[in-house]
C-alpha cells in the first residue's frame, strides 16, 4: 500500500527536508507531492486522490475546507508545526478526519530566537550593524541595558517556556512565570516564581510569550493588560501573532509604555510571511507603522528555522503517518485532541 501525502505552503527547504527524511524512512511506503500554494477553499481540490494533507501555520483548514477534503478522500491532516489554531477541530471531528501535529521539534530553536530578539533590542544590534557597515563607529544612541538583575516574565512554561526561563536565569535575571497549569517541581528546581498573569505584568521588565493561540488568550496583550505593565516594558512574541493586539501595542509604543518590541509573528501575517515583497507596497498600514518604530524588531516567523528543527519536523511527521496507518493515532500524544461535534 502506498500512502499519498500532498503538501501545501511548501518552500524549497520543506521539500529538501522531507525528501531527505524519506530516503531514511523504513516504514509504510509513502509518496509526496509538493505545492507552493496555501491550502484554502480555492486550492483544496489539489488534495483530490490523496490520503493526507500536510499543512503549515498560515494554511486554512476551516469547516468548508475540511468538508472539501473529506469529499476528496482525505483521512488525515498533518501539521508540520506545534500550533493548530488554523484547524477547526470540531469540524474535523464531525467529518472524521484525524489531525496530528509536531508538538516538539526543537524547543531550543524558538527559545533561543526569543533570546536573540531580546538581546538585539537590549544592545541595539539592529541599529549597530547597519551603522558599522556604513563605517559609522559612533556609539551615540546605542546605549543598552543589562538583562542581569532585571525581572523577566515568561508566559507559558511548556517545553519552550521552560528553556526560555532557564536561558534568562543564565543571564542572571530574576524569572517569574505564568501558566494555567504550573510545573511547581520544575520551578522550585530552577528558581522560577509562579504568579498570576496580572501580577507578572506588574513586576516584569521583559515579558516573553510562549503559549499556543486559543480563543481564551486571543489578544492576551492588549490595552487591558498593557495598563498593568511597567513603563518601558519589553515584549517578545515568538508564538502566534493573535496573542498581541497590534493597534493597542502601537498606541503603547507611541507613549513609551512599551519601550521595546521583538516579534517573530504578526496577527495578519498570512498575506506576507514566507514570501518576497521587496520593492512592493505593503498593503497593511498597521504593519507598516509598527515596522517604522526604531525600537521594534521583527523577524519573518523564523524562530523554528534551524537544521535540527527541520529534521525533527520531517521525522515526526513521517512517524505520525505511521501511527495513523497502524491505527494508533487516537490517544497518541501528537494527535490534536478533538472536541465532540455539537448535534
Amino acid at each position: 500500500m502506498v500512502f499519498r501525502v500532498v503538501f501545501f505552503s511548501t518552500q524549497p527547504y520543506d521539500k529538501d527536508s522531507f525528501e531527505q527524511a524519506l530516503k531514511r524512512w523504513q516504514g509504510v511506503q509513502l509518496e509526496f507531492t509538493f505545492h507552493a500554494e496555501k491550502l484554502t477553499e480555492a486550492t483544496a481540490s489539489l488534495a483530490n486522490g490523496f490520503d493526507a494533507v500536510c499543512i503549515f501555520v498560515n494554511d486554512t483548514c476551516n469547516a468548508a475546507v475540511l468538508a472539501q477534503l473529506k469529499s476528496y478522500g482525505i483521512k488525515l491532516v498533518l501539521l508540520r508545526c506545534a500550533g493548530f489554531n488554523n484547524v477547526d477541530q470540531i469540524a474535523a471531528a464531525a467529518v472524521n478526519i484525524k489531525v496530528m501535529r509536531v508538538p516538539r521539534y526543537s524547543p531550543h530553536a524558538v527559545a533561543e530566537h526569543a533570546a536573540t530578539l531580546m538581546m538585539t533590542l537590549t544592545r541595539n544590534m539592529h541599529r549597530t550593524v547597519p551603522r558599522v557597515k556604513s563605517f559609522n563607529f559612533q556609539l551615540q544612541g546605542l546605549l543598552g541595558f543589562d538583562i542581569a538583575a532585571k525581572t523577566v516574565g515568561v508566559v507559558g512554561t511548556g517545553a519552550i517556556g521552560k528553556i526560555s526561563a532557564q536561558i534568562m536565569k543564565g543571564f542572571g535575571a530574576r524569572v517569574v512565570a505564568f501558566d494555567p497549569f504550573p510545573s511547581h517541581s520544575w520551578a522550585q528546581k530552577v528558581g522560577v516564581e509562579y504568579m498570576s498573569f496580572e501580577e507578572l505584568c506588574k513586576v516584569a521588565d521583559v515579558i516573553t510569550l510562549h503559549v499556543p493561540l486559543t480563543k481564551d488568550n486571543h489578544y492576551l496583550i492588549s490595552a487591558k493588560s498593557l495598563k498593568h505593565m511597567k513603563d518601558g516594558v519589553m515584549i517578545i512574541n515568538t508564538s502566534r501573532g493573535g496573542l498581541v493586539n497590534t493597534k493597542d501595542v502601537i498606541n503603547a509604543l507611541r507613549v513609551g509604555k512599551v519601550g521595546y518590541l521583538g516579534i517573530d509573528v504578526y496577527e495578519n501575517e498570512t498575506p506576507y510571511f514566507f514570501k518576497d515583497h521587496s520593492g512592493k507596497h505593503l498593503e497593511d498600514p498597521v504593519f507598516q507603522e509598527l515596522l517604522s518604530f526604531p525600537n521594534v524588531v521583527c523577524s519573518a516567523h523564523q524562530a523554528f528555522f534551524t537544521q535540527q528543527a527541520m529534521q525533527a519536523i520531517a521525522g515526526t511527521t513521517l512517524t505520525n503517518v505511521q501511527s495513523f496507518v497502524d491505527g494508533k493515532a487516537t490517544g497518541n500524544p501528537n494527535e490534536v485532541a478533538m472536541p465532540k461535534a455539537k448535534l
